[in-house]
């Protein structure tokens, strides 16, 4: 027994490598990926209406704070790697954590990893024609599960999967590397997005701004279902609010600043959106912005000249590349604390003893991810999970009053601000959205359909739980 403690205490583990500055650079890159410069044209055909679209963008920001804040309780309390994972299983069950790292893993993370590959490779297709993803070499008709499906290949798709490798490779060989990438590249976004926004708001070619909620006289009923549409691609827009928590284990004084980075990214991303929309509506009313998909790209040819768009296009590029490598770097701490629970392959609980990574973990999350980009059906596979990664959300947010009553004596170096009302206030606003999302008709079969996909998780976490049991 004393040479099996031995052995337990001499495992390498993860290292407290990133400060305050690290942790809000992190959580930022994260974040701004391409929504910022691509969904104001899509919510403009919700919601033709400056000052809602606006609104838009303030209520969405205000939400991923409120989540933000009840997260950063939770972390501060329990400051080790996994995030929700941790925060499901301590709440309610080790079935609820293990059904959100299923998630996570086979379509959340891994879809949305596949999706920035993919993206990133749109904007290289920009620079290099030759390696767009919509040049495709390779075509033929499929016949799964009685119906024909079309598949394409373009080099686009290899180099969305270069990409993946590459900086998995680097989150691989260690956390300094992946650090100091993502702090470069989100500081150098958030430089872009500062010189856009000030550019736009001394030299652009502007118009006037019409605040008016509803100069078109739409009836007030289909105003606000297309107020509630558009928050959900704001909401989106957001998302990464939480995905700091993921690598607690690794923040240097995590109780002081896991809360502090979450706050203070998560606010400082509020005010460059709506800062960067203000700049949109100073281009072009929302009647011409409607659906308009590079929607930054055609304000600013419109401020700046034709020439500003291969400027923004680059922009857009740096900014998904830093949102790809964000995503590889927090994700594997999650499947790392399901395998140490004995949830997942015992291989992916192991740390390499000299580059103090979750080696492993990281390998099968590149593996699966290019995977998913080379099938070309990774983009519908992450919509069927928005539905099941808002509940989660919902129950996570929910748990801060449910530790509060089952562990009142668990120490809380933060207690989220505003409590009880902000984490009510996210509940019931994510809450009414999940209810839009399965009223609505098109969104409804894909919502249904990724909680089928948690549930197939159920049989899976008793096949692990019965190999604990076996000798």
């Amino acid at each position: 027994m004393a040479d099996s403690n031995t052995t337990q205490k001499n495992k390498p583990g993860l290292i407290r490598q990133l400060n305050l500055f690290d942790s809000t650079m992190m959580l930022m890159g994260i974040i701004i990926g391409s929504g910022v410069y691509m969904t104001t044209g899509d919510m403009a055909q919700h919601i033709p209406s400056a000052g809602l679209l606006l609104l838009a963008w303030i209520v969405g920001g205000l939400l991923a704070l409120f989540g933000a804040l009840s997260f950063a309780e939770l972390g501060a309390a329990m400051p080790d790697a996994g995030g929700q994972y941790i925060y499901l299983k301590e709440a309610y069950s080790p079935l609820w954590g293990y059904l959100f790292g299923w998630m996570l893993f086979f379509v959340a993370m891994g879809g949305s990893i596949a999706t920035l590959g993919a993206g990133f490779a749109r904007y290289v297709g920009y620079f290099l024609p030759a390696l767009a993803t919509d040049h495709p070499f390779f075509e033929t008709d499929l016949q799964l599960f009685g119906a024909a499906h079309k598949y394409s290949l373009s080099y686009g798709h290899f180099v969305a999967i270069a990409a993946i490798l590459i900086l998995s490779f680097f989150n691989y060989i260690g956390v300094v590397f992946g650090k100091w990438i993502q702090n470069i590249i989100t500081v150098i976004k958030i430089g872009t997005l500062l010189l856009f926004i000030i550019l736009g708001l001394s030299i652009g070619k502007t118009t006037s701004i019409d605040f008016t909620l509803n100069p078109e006289n739409i009836p007030i009923t289909k105003l606000i279902t297309g107020f509630t549409v558009a928050l959900i691609a704001v909401f989106w827009a957001y998302d990464g609010w939480h995905n700091l928590n993921y690598i607690t284990g690794e923040i240097k004084n995590p109780k002081r600043n896991l809360p502090l980075a979450i706050i203070l990214g998560t606010f400082l991303i509020m005010l460059l959106y709506l800062m960067m929309n203000y700049v949109y509506l100073r281009a072009m009313p929302p009647s011409d912005m409607a659906g308009v998909e590079r929607i930054a790209e055609h304000t600013g040819a419109i401020l700046f000249g034709e020439n500003a768009a291969a400027w923004i296009s680059a922009a857009v590029l740096i900014s998904v590349f830093g949102a790809l490598n964000g995503a590889i770097f927090v994700a594997p701490r999650v499947y790392y604390a399901m395998a140490q629970d004995g949830l997942f392959f015992k291989k992916v609980a192991q740390i390499h003893p000299r580059l103090r990574t979750p080696s492993f973990a990281i390998i099968i999350q590149a593996i699966w991810a290019s995977i998913l980009a080379l099938s070309g059906t990774f983009d519908q596979l992450y919509t069927y999970t928005i539905f099941a990664t808002l509940l989660f959300a919902i129950a996570t947010v929910i748990a801060v009053f449910t530790m509060r009553k089952t562990h009142p004596h668990m120490p809380r170096p933060y207690k989220t601000w505003g409590y009880p009302v902000v984490p009510a206030i996210f509940i019931l606003a994510c809450a009414c959205i999940c209810a839009n999302t399965l009223r609505a008709e098109e969104t409804r079969i894909p919502s249904i359909a990724g909680l089928g996909f948690v549930a197939l998780g159920i049989p899976v976490y008793y096949y692990w739980k019965s190999k604990q049991k076996s000798p």
